[in-house]
């Protein structure tokens, strides 16, 4: 895990993904809608809070775990929550891609509180037309197409992986099409690791994105195959990726830092 150096939460505004509090909250009101029975009473609890810790800047928190359950607490007259009921909530919120969390360092190298960043609901991410243009135009067309051959048809039917955009590498396709056969679900899985990508200005590394989808999906097969709970395997599978893209950003950010420094 990169360690982050700790300071005033004013410095942590570039790991917000949010423009406003209200397009935060809109997004927090999307990944409970889905993933609000997953989480017990107690978590559901931490989780709220934690959600109002990030308002300050909309969808960063920098709080220690303390202070988050002393809040709780004087809200429930002290009833709240235990410290391991809170963690469990941060390990599940993590898994299903809602958070992604990275410990922080102090001036002297000591470890200090987490720092939490909240990521988007996948369903609500269009490709940056600025950036991704070229990508939507692909799919405009694959789209236009599909829907000229669904008309001259009575029933639609189900594209395999050879009907897979070529913007999608090979390496990918193959992998996902095992456990995924559909051209439209292959597609959209690439399609988050694009998004991650973009949001972590990863967007122009080809190497590393494909790389980084291929550990992503391979990560998201394992949890597949050991908790059959996962009720929204694209949501995970973006949280994942999102998640390595962020660590490798500032790993590259410190590896140009040290360059620089002097002993």
């Amino acid at each position: 895990m990169v360690g982050i150096k700790s300071g005033n939460l004013e410095g942590f505004k570039e790991f917000s993904q949010f423009s406003s509090l209200q397009e935060f909250n809109h997004h927090m009101e999307m990944w409970l809608l889905e993933h609000k029975d997953e989480f017990s009473k107690g978590e559901l609890i931490g989780l709220k809070r934690l959600v109002r810790f990030a308002a300050k800047i909309p969808g960063v928190c920098n709080a220690k775990i303390g202070t988050i359950l002393k809040a709780i607490h004087e809200q429930y007259h002290d009833n709240g929550i235990s410290r391991s009921t809170f963690k469990r909530m941060v390990l599940k919120a993590t898994e299903l891609g809602i958070i992604s969390v990275f410990e922080t360092e102090r001036k002297n190298g000591s470890q200090s509180s987490n720092l939490y960043q909240f990521n988007r609901f996948p369903s609500n991410e269009p490709p940056k037309e600025e950036k991704m243009n070229h990508h939507n135009e692909t799919s405009n067309l694959l789209k236009t197409s599909n829907q000229q051959i669904n008309k001259r048809k009575k029933e639609p039917s189900t594209l395999d992986a050879t009907y897979v955009s070529d913007r999608v590498p090979q390496p990918f396709v193959k992998l996902v099409n095992y456990f995924f056969p559909e051209a439209k679900m292959i597609e959209e899985y690439w399609r988050m690791t694009q998004i991650a990508a973009y949001q972590n200005n990863s967007e122009k590394e080809t190497d590393r994105v494909l790389e980084v989808a291929i550990e992503s999906f391979k990560q998201l097969i394992r949890k597949l195959k050991f908790n059959r709970d996962v009720k929204n395997p694209i949501a995970y599978f973006y949280g994942v990726s999102n998640n390595k893209f962020f660590q490798r950003y500032y790993e590259d950010l410190y590896e140009k830092f040290d360059m620089f420094s002097t002993e």
